[in-house]
């Protein structure tokens, strides 16, 4: 029942204007190979910077590297409207995470540790 639910949002959520709207906005952002790599690139220190968060280890070029691939995206149009995009898509699925954690019992803290 509950999994079937939870397909039922999955199903929801890929219908939704917000996640057409990513998936829209992202095949514009990569049409041009520059482009994509350099989205690829920002993704993954976006994720070493947040792992590294999390445990406390210091990343001085890698957080500078970051910082400039993020200003260059930025003047892009194409990137700069996916990657927002993409942010109020992650917000909102946060959003979601966070009422069925609560339901659960369970609050974001219980989950991060």
């Amino acid at each position: 029942m509950l999994e079937e639910k939870a397909r039922e949002l999955a199903q929801q959520m890929r219908e939704s204007e917000t996640y057409t709207e990513v998936t829209r906005l992202k095949a514009i952002a990569t049409e041009d190979p520059t482009n994509a790599a350099l989205i690829q690139e920002y993704k993954r220190l976006q994720i070493r910077i947040q792992k590294a968060a999390v445990s406390g280890e210091s990343l001085g070029e890698e957080m500078q590297r970051f910082q400039q691939l993020a200003a260059l995206l930025m003047m892009n149009t194409d990137a700069q409207a996916y990657l927002m995009a993409e942010m109020r898509a992650q917000t909102q699925f946060a959003s979601i995470v966070s009422i069925i954690s609560e339901a659960a019992g369970f609050s974001m803290e219980d989950w991060m540790g």
